[in-house]
């Protein structure tokens, strides 16, 4: 269901916006342009925006009963592509399997159930699905030096019409390790951008960046190899103290609008932040 942002008046207080990243003169960059909130147990695990403008959220309470039920207890980032909604799903640490649901642009829900492949990790962080609607791409915990990409359940006639089996297809090489991959989505046939929790700064000399990862064509069923770049460091602003943590993005290609998401630590992680950015040159 759709949730509402909270006043930038609330509780966590506001603060004044800045550039996202650094840049030299002329070249594209992020800069900062708006704070929202939203409550973080129905909200604080995914942003998607729908075709209209208007966003979709997720967490914890958004998963079904009968969901739990079969064991399914995390939703990561969504995705919507086409009308079509995707969310990655995750069982307990004793899981051999992810799960990613697909909901029509009718209500109706299809389950695509992967087995786990030796040395894969049980996380299902997140779903992106490729522009041109054919993959979907996901992503696991900790270190990586991939990405997974599955065919898109239902928007590629190789997967089953109704639900089933889902199997790895083939992987992104990344040419740099990556930590604890929060969300990802498409900005261009041939761009992802990534959100990262990574607070040790060894990896990339941000805290907790998003990542840019650029591929020499999109996707097309063959292996790939990504080139990994830190932007910026994700906000991490709050009157509350304590680790904060980064969760889903959302890139709005009609309107050109990057969203990422922060939940701030202590008292102040009932509401998650969720920083718009835009792309500008100069």
């Amino acid at each position: 269901m759709k949730r509402q942002l909270l006043s930038l008046g609330c509780l966590l207080g506001a603060f004044t916006l800045g550039a996202g990243t650094a840049s030299a003169t002329g070249d594209p960059h992020w800069v900062e342009t708006g704070t929202a909130y939203t409550d973080t147990l129905g909200g604080g695990q995914g942003i998607a925006g729908r075709a209209d403008g208007s966003l979709l959220y997720r967490g914890l309470t958004d998963i079904p009963l009968d969901l739990r039920l079969k064991g399914w207890n995390h939703v990561g980032d969504p995705d919507i592509a086409r009308g079509y909604t995707f969310d990655a799903y995750q069982g307990p640490d004793t899981a051999t399997s992810k799960m990613f649901a697909v909901t029509t642009p009718a209500g109706k829900r299809y389950e695509y159930v992967h087995q786990l492949n030796p040395g894969e990790k049980l996380n299902n962080s997140f779903a992106t699905v490729s522009p041109d609607g054919r993959w979907l791409v996901s992503g696991e915990w900790g270190d990586q030096n991939r990405l997974q990409v599955f065919p898109a359940p239902l928007l590629n006639p190789a997967t089953p019409p109704t639900g089933g089996t889902l199997n790895e297809a083939w992987q992104i090489t990344l040419d740099k390790p990556v930590r604890d991959i929060q969300g990802c989505d498409f900005v261009t046939d041939t761009r992802l951008l990534c959100a990262s929790n990574d607070a040790t700064g060894t990896l990339f000399p941000e805290i907790r960046p998003l990542l840019q990862v650029d591929l020499p064509r999109k996707l097309d069923g063959q292996p790939i190899t990504g080139t990994v770049k830190s932007l910026f460091a994700l906000p991490q602003r709050s009157v509350c103290t304590g680790v904060f943590e980064t969760e889903g993005v959302d890139y709005d290609t009609n309107s050109g609008t990057l969203r990422a998401q922060v939940i701030p630590p202590g008292a102040c992680a009932v509401a998650t932040a969720v920083y718009s950015y835009r792309q500008v040159t100069g």
